[in-house]
């Protein structure tokens, strides 16, 4: 496992933006597909947005495609969700997630993942 800390959430209003950012503590995310998930309260984590390791495929949920941005750093170290007009339904406990090394199955399950942050919130108000 790798041990992972989001940052930069917040109490944003609708339609403003974020960036969260994901980084591993000690070591590169190098060769782990990454994902981003979120949580509101009293529902399922949902997917939110994924990044094979090569950086080169990213998936979105279909709740925010055309509206989050999933990317990594070319260090490896560092993965981010660049959130655009953010809207009240939004709002969510973030967290990130890291798959085994070339691991190459779908990244929209939960299941996939091995490594858990422990969470950002973002509140988008209205």
């Amino acid at each position: 496992q790798v041990q992972l800390v989001e940052s930069g959430g917040g109490l944003v209003q609708a339609g403003d933006s974020l960036r969260l950012s994901c980084a591993a503590s000690g070591r590169t995310l190098s060769s782990r597909g990454m994902g981003w998930f979120r949580q509101a309260p009293g529902k399922e984590r949902e997917f939110v947005a994924g990044i094979s390791w090569t950086g080169g495929i990213t998936y979105n949920g279909d709740s925010v495609k055309g509206r989050f941005t999933i990317s990594r750093d070319n260090a490896e170290t560092t993965v981010y969700l660049q959130m655009n007009r953010l809207k009240p339904e939004d709002t969510a406990v973030y967290y990130c997630a890291a798959v085994l090394p070339w691991y190459s199955g779908s990244l929209y399950y939960t299941s996939a993942y091995d490594s858990w942050g422990q969470g950002t919130q973002v509140t988008v108000s209205s």
